[in-house]
């Protein structure tokens, strides 16, 4: 697990090298991550960045798990969700710098703890993939 603290005004892509160092595979985000220049440096690392094309974007051929990973996407957004909700990661109020810091750390470890994380199915995969589209 890796995490980064950002202001609120920083580019989200800034973070993702740092992120990625100990990584590789296949890894997606969403189209605001889109960076010909980050995804040639994730690729020289060993990750594979995917995202879903803009409307002005040339369609990119996927192969079928890329595609399945992508529509898989939301398990990310479900994963921020159990953040803000059940680990309360999302709380505005903090009257100290370390307050927050030991806040957001608590909850992260939870997580980990947490029995019922958010996954991908891969049988679902190995079903879709007999099925030809």
């Amino acid at each position: 697990m890796a995490f980064c603290l950002t202001q609120g005004n920083v580019d989200d892509r800034r973070p993702v090298l740092k992120l990625f160092i100990e990584l590789t595979g296949l890894a997606a985000g969403d189209k605001g991550y889109i960076s010909k220049k980050m995804v040639a440096k994730l690729a020289k690392a060993g990750v594979s960045f995917i995202t879903k094309a803009k409307k002005n974007m040339k369609t990119v051929k996927r192969t079928a798990f890329e595609k399945f990973f992508l529509a898989n996407r939301p398990v990310i957004e479900a994963v921020i969700g159990q953040f803000k909700e059940i680990c309360r990661i999302e709380h505005s109020r903090h009257r100290n710098p370390d307050n927050f810091l030991i806040n957001l750390l608590a909850a992260l470890a939870a997580y980990t703890f947490n029995a019922k994380k958010p996954s991908i199915d891969l049988k679902a995969f190995n079903q879709s993939a007999l099925i030809p589209n």
